[in-house]
């Protein structure tokens, strides 16, 4: 039977931890409430016997994060973050104490800073999202704005657990894009390398042989062209690095220009076989955002600003902003989305729908839940369509370098049998 390390809340609200044997994590966290405790990290136990089990507390809490390159916390981490806290605050245990449970729980030094200062923010009087808003880098408009609406209503559990539902379902949704270009990206990155270790290995050793064998005699133009592109790769590959260091920086600096940005994005939503994933995917977080601010009381006018902020395509978010022009003028919603031409009739029709009836951001989240099915439809789709391709592909680039190679050894061989 499995061992079970676990940290956790008992009835007095102190933190402790231990282990547990269990059939499963399910059954563990199932025995762990039947007596009266209240679970915020389960992990298997790993018998290595570190000193720290999971979920173990450190002595000693950095206050400085020095220099961090990189984001302080990943999406999924600030996932987790939220769902304990909601859970921790819907359990009954006042706000400051919850920060400061996931503060001596959290393993990520520069996270753990930041949740300190939230701690040290709450206790000093101030609210928990003024303290959010300290952290831009961290925390979102869409975190902060939803955060600040459920204190404003009283309501802070709920909007944690509307918010952490949120991040869970668009990270799941994440992950099932980059799960379907995983397989074309290694398929792409094979190709570049045998192709890269035929040109400056293989190839040169046939040019030796043609050179000794065929006394200058012409060579078939396929073979002229291999011998030509090896030759430039062996004798000029600083040229082609410089090449490829220039189009990558040139492309950086071009997806940062307004016009650049709109153009790389329409081209994201109009250009196949990727624009069904992406342009299913861009809907299904519009409509997650939307219904979900909507939902937590955010004024509709702030919640058409947020999306067109997080909603991550250009194209989509200027479509945004002349919506939120014409709400702010006393238009409806439906209406200008449908005058855009960018939302299909279908999500602008359910939208008008949930206007009529008062129910739009049920209407919104039911949408994204539809979606959603749609990109895992997409995902299938676009694998099976994208597998094949690339595998004629690799057999085209390996084959015309094989076919060019032995053209002037069949000349050479019918010579001789002439």
């Amino acid at each position: 039977m499995p061992k079970f390390k676990y940290t956790a809340i008992d009835r007095s609200g102190k933190q402790k931890s231990g282990a547990i044997e269990a059939d499963s994590r399910e059954a563990a966290s199932a025995e762990l409430k039947g007596q009266g405790i209240f679970v915020t990290n389960l992990e298997i136990s790993t018998g290595k016997g570190k000193g720290k089990g999971a979920g173990a507390v450190s002595g000693t809490t950095k206050k400085k994060r020095g220099i961090v390159l990189g984001p302080i916390i990943n999406e999924k981490g600030l996932t987790v973050f939220t769902r304990q806290l909601a859970t921790l605050i819907t359990s009954g245990l006042p706000l400051l104490r919850a920060i400061e449970v996931l503060e001596k729980q959290e393993r990520n030094v520069h996270f753990k800073a930041v949740i300190s200062e939230l701690a040290e923010n709450v206790r000093s009087g101030n609210t928990f999202s003024d303290g959010l808003t300290r952290h831009p880098k961290v925390f979102d408009r869409l975190y902060v704005n939803m955060v600040k609406a459920g204190e404003a209503g009283g309501v802070l559990d709920v909007v944690l657990n509307r918010l952490a539902t949120f991040m869970e379902k668009s990270l799941k949704v994440k992950g099932k894009i980059k799960s379907a270009m995983v397989y074309p990206t290694i398929v792409l990155a094979i190709a570049v390398i045998i192709l890269t270790f035929l040109l400056i290995f293989v190839v040169p050793r046939f040019e030796e042989i043609f050179d000794d064998m065929l006394d200058g005699a012409a060579l078939p133009l396929l073979t002229q062209i291999v011998l030509g592109a090896s030759d430039f790769m062996v004798d000029r590959w600083y040229f082609i690095l410089g090449i490829l260091a220039v189009a990558y920086f040139a492309f950086k600096a071009f997806k940062k220009t307004p016009r650049g940005a709109f153009l790389l994005d329409k081209m994201l939503i109009t250009m196949p076989p990727l624009a069904d994933l992406f342009r299913k995917s861009i809907i299904s977080r519009f409509s997650r955002t939307f219904g979900t601010l909507l939902s937590s009381g955010v004024p509709i006018l702030d919640c058409l600003n947020i999306t067109k902020n997080t909603v991550g395509n250009q194209v989509i978010a200027n479509a945004l902003e002349t919506v939120h022009d014409r709400v702010k003028e006393g238009d409806s919603v439906s209406a200008p989305l449908a005058d855009t031409n960018v939302f299909p009739v279908m999500v602008t029709s359910m939208i008008d729908v949930g206007e009529e009836t008062g129910e739009l951001p049920e209407m919104l989240n039911r949408v994204a839940d539809t979606y959603d099915e749609e990109v895992d439809n997409a995902v299938g789709a676009l694998t099976s369509i994208i597998e094949p391709i690339m595998i004629v592909l690799l057999a085209l680039i390996v084959g015309v370098i094989v076919i060019a190679l032995f053209l002037p050894i069949v000349g050479i061989i019918q010579n001789l049998t002439g």
